[in-house]
């Protein structure tokens, strides 16, 4: 076994998505054929711990942190220029979400292989009032989608083709050329693609794809996911956003525009559904794959 480059409680600095967080190494071990790290963002909540593979973890030096702060600014930079206040109601959510205070309230559990969320107490399945409705031949595509992955064992072609954020960047187009106001609803794909790039690798992953996703993040660590990853992964996160966006402190006002936008990706989606969606965008791995998996 090859010695390990990072110590057990040593402190780190870690990518998770397109940005650098401070962490700790909780500790390491040999996975998949591959030195991986268990490692806790500091300040998040332990539901975000996760094992990294070796190149997404940095020492905690003044380099790295030089790096990071590069990261930031240009982060910063871009939220400039896309220009004025969010009326999303998801900027504030999206900063809630990367810490964990979200996700505690609604815990994942697997039936099977089909993702789906477990709600901690009736009260809060009370409270519940944000439905997102996916179309029905959405539904049908999400079933297949499982059904390719999980009992086929077919991953799907990354890079895609068709990248996560050409869909939203279509679908802005098509409501300008009707000649839509279309201010919000880019507010709104903007807070949607940051919720795809953080909760992509935490919870819209099947088993199967674990250890693909871990070799795109070595390869395309200085890309988000929604520029690797395409339209059948973005599908999958309208199945857990209702429950995300329900803790929400959005008043019902806000919650309904924000739903009427949602809604209208999905429609565009669904229309476009030939386009996006196909089972030629999936393959069969090599046998040295599934070697990783056993």
């Amino acid at each position: 076994m090859p010695p390990k480059k990072f110590a057990d409680g040593e402190k780190v600095l870690c990518f998770h998505g397109p940005m650098m967080y401070e962490a700790k190494c909780t500790k390491g071990q040999m996975k998949e054929k591959a030195m991986q790290y268990l490692v806790h963002y500091n300040g998040w909540n332990k539901s975000w711990d996760e094992w990294v593979p070796e190149n997404r973890v940095l020492k905690f030096n003044d380099a790295n942190l030089q790096k990071q702060k590069e990261l930031q600014q240009q982060s910063k930079s871009s939220k400039k220029r896309r220009g004025g206040p969010d009326r999303t109601g998801l900027g504030d959510k999206h900063d809630k979400l990367k810490k964990g205070e979200v996700i505690e309230s609604s815990r994942k559990r697997r039936r099977g292989d089909m993702l789906t969320t477990e709600d901690d107490s009736a009260g809060s399945r009370a409270s519940r009032v944000m439905v997102v409705v996916i179309p029905e031949n959405l539904k049908k595509w999400l079933v297949d989608d499982s059904d390719l992955v999980n009992k086929q064992k077919q991953l799907v072609e990354l890079p895609h083709r068709c990248m996560a954020s050409t869909v939203f960047t279509d679908f802005k187009k098509s409501i300008e050329s009707d000649g839509r106001e279309h201010g919000i609803a880019s507010e709104v794909c903007t807070g949607l693609l940051e919720y795809f790039n953080v909760l992509l690798g935490t919870q819209l992953l099947y088993k199967f794809e674990r250890p693909q996703y871990a070799e795109m993040v070595g390869i395309a660590n200085d890309l988000p996911v929604s520029d690797v990853y395409g339209p059948e992964h973005l599908l999958r996160l309208f199945v857990r956003l209702g429950s995300v966006l329900s803790h929400t402190s959005m008043d019902e006002q806000s919650s309904a525009l924000l739903l009427k936008h949602i809604h209208a990706l999905l429609k565009y989606i669904s229309d476009n559904c030939d386009k996006y969606l196909s089972a030629d965008n999936y393959h069969a791995p090599a046998p040295e794959y599934h070697r990783k998996l056993a």
